[in-house]
């Protein structure tokens, strides 16, 4: 071939670099360029050479669009790119941070929180693996996950995107990368991006770095610590992420000691860069660099020069394309941003384009189609650790991970009398709450939308639906999201179920100083519980504040998380059909006046502790 960089036979930096010696300035600022889906028009994708496009908040082709729809999006946009001059495919960027979760009908798997109480790698691992299928069905070759934040402050927005609050266990946990990325063979170089094939995704850790250990969990505030402190609880999860050869890394929006993440040369650059030797690209968050001044958007020539010299390589615009263009290029023409730095920057995206596979299969795989949101039956070989059958049992595997992740932590007023497992011939039983036949809400944030939203929103089982399901044939489920005292003097209930929590909520939205259970949760348990035996479930993205009174009028309590589409993961473990595997990730406070709260201090004394949860014969797990 005449191109060295069309050569898959090459080596990769000879590809790099030949493709980048034939790369005009105009090019390499346009690969360094990530522009939103909705202003992504064919001509300014192949005029300006974009590197790579996202869709903001999960923004779809239209709405309840299937995945076939976001594969002929995907593909048309790829087309653009390939008929430039020099033909680079893009990076197709989504959040699919609990399964390809901006797509109707796709697999949602419990949200990260869950998945830390599982303390399963393998589990884990399997989901990236699932994750990957559904996201290349669409066509879309970049995923930015995993959020791998040590959550430190239940109060943050975001803790249900961290694993939880130990450092240990969110390493445990990156093993979602090998499942996203797949595992790179013996002797592959050390710290150096990996991608096995077309069937995966490039991944991305994130946010770089501290934005789980913020004061009081404000969601991009300031995290006040040591560089050791920062490296010990902070950094290490990224060291275990560079090392399976994760692609790329997301900058955060948060401070570290006062100072913005964007900005720093010392982490982005002589931390990540040098002392970890990170060989792929630094991406933004959204709209980053307009959040360096204030007013929101202001200074925004000096913002360029800050982020881009301090070690960003590709820039989340997403939609000022044209002035960020014009200014980056005049910052280099200036000589205020060396060529050496844009030069470096261009040669990590392109690595990664390379790695990835992006030049050889650049448009979607029809055949993956069929694996997007399947269920078989025949699922002994996977049960078994199986991979090569993992293919066919998404929302199975969905299913596993529900059941696992389910923490009981209170089982009977009487520890000898255990309340679970419920009996499921009862007569009657009494089904209460809203989250008890809401999907949106038992799937929480980054589902279809960015912050999520109550109903119907795609695809799966309540866990209304799943309960009428697994009772028994004489057994009547009577549903009432808000019963009344005439519910309870009209009829007899042998037991009755209580599911509330949190809506769906994002980023900063989901900020809260007090952590009550909202919508009325606490008076609908108070008001059950007074009246019948009662399970209490909880679907929330974190510990909740539970007033003493209330945890005493409770039976049994099963913190749930936020479970995703399969709730029959619910009622499998509740009727005693599998055993309550799953650990707090976190630690249950007894007030947030004691947050945050730390497992070494001698004051640490929650309601539960960190790694708490029982059996349903009242076993410590």
């Amino acid at each position: 071939m005449d191109c060295v960089y069309k050569n898959p036979s090459a080596p990769i930096e000879e590809r790099v670099k030949d493709l980048l010696s034939r790369m005009t300035l105009d090019e390499k600022i346009g690969q360094m360029t990530q522009i939103e889906r909705g202003v992504a028009t064919p001509s300014v994708i192949t005029e300006l050479s974009i590197g790579s496009i996202l869709s903001v908040g999960g923004s779809a082709p239209y709405e309840d669009a299937p995945s076939e729809a976001w594969a002929d999006m995907v593909d048309g946009f790829q087309k653009a790119a390939l008929g430039s001059r020099l033909g680079i495919p893009l990076l197709y960027g989504v959040d699919a941070i609990h399964g390809n979760n901006n797509v109707y009908g796709a697999t949602i798997f419990p949200q990260n929180v869950g998945l830390g109480a599982t303390r399963d790698a393998d589990l884990a691992q399997k989901i990236g693996m699932v994750t990957a299928l559904e996201v290349r069905a669409c066509g879309i070759n970049y995923n930015f996950a995993p959020c791998v934040a040590v959550c430190k402050d239940p109060r943050w927005g975001r803790c249900y995107e961290s694993y939880g609050e130990e450092t240990e266990l969110i390493r445990k946990m990156t093993s979602i990368v090998t499942g996203l990325q797949g595992q790179p063979p013996p002797g592959y170089p050390k710290n150096y991006p990996f991608l096995s094939g077309s069937d995966k995704v490039v991944a991305c850790a994130k946010h770089f770095v501290g934005d789980g250990g913020t004061e009081r969990g404000v969601n991009e505030g300031n995290t006040i610590s040591s560089y050791d402190d920062l490296e010990r609880i902070h950094i290490a999860p990224y060291i275990d992420c560079i090392s399976q050869g994760v692609c790329t890394v997301m900058a955060s929006y948060s401070k570290w000691n006062g100072c913005h993440l964007h900005a720093s040369h010392f982490l982005l650059t002589e931390v990540l860069k040098e002392k970890l030797g990170f060989k792929g690209f630094v991406i933004t968050d959204s709209e980053a660099l307009d959040r360096l001044y204030h007013p929101h958007g202001s200074n925004y020539d000096q913002s360029i020069l800050t982020a881009i010299n301090a070690g960003i390589d590709m820039v989340m615009v997403p939609f000022r394309y044209q002035l960020f263009l014009d200014h980056l290029r005049c910052l280099v023409e200036s000589g205020k941003i060396p060529m050496t730095r844009i030069d470096d920057a261009v040669e990590r995206i392109l690595r990664v384009k390379i790695v990835s596979g992006a030049f050889e299969n650049p448009l979607s795989d029809r055949s993956l189609l069929d694996t997007v949101g399947c269920n078989l039956k025949e699922i002994d070989c996977y049960l078994a650790d199986c991979f090569t059958c993992l293919y066919n049992h998404h929302r199975e595997l969905a299913r596993v991970a529900v059941r696992k992740s389910l923490v009981l932590l209170k089982n009977g007023k009487d520890v000898t009398k255990p309340f679970l497992p419920l009996d499921r011939k009862a007569k009657r039983i009494l089904l209460a709450g809203k989250h008890a036949d809401d999907l949106g809400f038992q799937c929480g944030g980054w589902t279809k939308t960015w912050e999520g939203m109550g109903g119907r929103i795609t695809i799966g089982t309540t866990i209304l639906d799943a309960m009428k399901d697994a009772v028994g044939g004489e057994t009547e489920v009577v549903y009432e999201e808000n019963p009344s005292p005439d519910t309870f003097a009209s009829q007899d209930f042998s037991y009755s179920i209580v599911v509330v929590g949190e809506p769906p909520y994002c980023e900063s939205s989901g900020d809260s100083q007090d952590l009550r259970i909202p919508l009325g949760g606490e008076e609908l348990i108070s008001l059950v519980a007074d009246r019948v035996p009662t399970l209490v479930i909880l679907i929330s993205g974190r510990p909740l504040y539970i007033e003493p009174l209330l945890l005493e009028k409770m039976d049994a309590f099963v913190a749930a998380w936020l479970p995703g589409t399969e709730g029959a993961g619910i009622t499998d473990v509740i009727f005693g059909d599998f055993e309550f595997q799953g650990r707090l990730p976190m630690t249950w406070f007894k007030s947030v006046d004691h947050l945050p709260m730390h497992q070494e201090r001698n004051s640490y004394e929650p309601l539960f502790p960190f790694g708490y949860g029982l059996t349903s014969k009242n076993k410590v797990l």
